[in-house]
């Protein structure tokens, strides 16, 4: 069940689902892009291809090539910082969030 939004399989994907809140800095790129979409993914890795899958190029804004998430973002899973590896459980709360840097 990867990386699929609760619209594609309503029955399955609700006992799967996480919710992505995405920061307004990335949504602004992706026109129809919302702030808050559940997904159905069992890792980070799988919810940032269903994010792909829904906005084509959201993967390129959020990892880079190694693959690796972007070192000016942070994923975090149920307040615990997250790499692509990390298991994603039904219900989980995850925030895609940019840094801010200043000098």
């Amino acid at each position: 069940m990867s990386g699929q939004t609760l619209r594609d399989r309503p029955d399955e994907a609700q006992e799967a689902a996480v919710l992505v809140r995405l920061p307004p800095h990335l949504v602004v790129l992706f026109p129809g892009a919302e702030r808050r979409v559940s997904l159905a993914a069992s890792s980070v890795n799988e919810m940032v291809d269903a994010l792909d899958a829904l906005w084509p190029g959201m993967r390129e804004r959020i990892c880079d090539e190694t693959p690796a998430i972007r070192r000016h973002i942070n994923v975090f899973v149920d307040g615990r910082r997250a790499k692509l590896e990390t298991k994603l459980r039904p219900g989980a709360d995850v925030f895609v969030i940019t840094a801010i840097s200043g000098g």
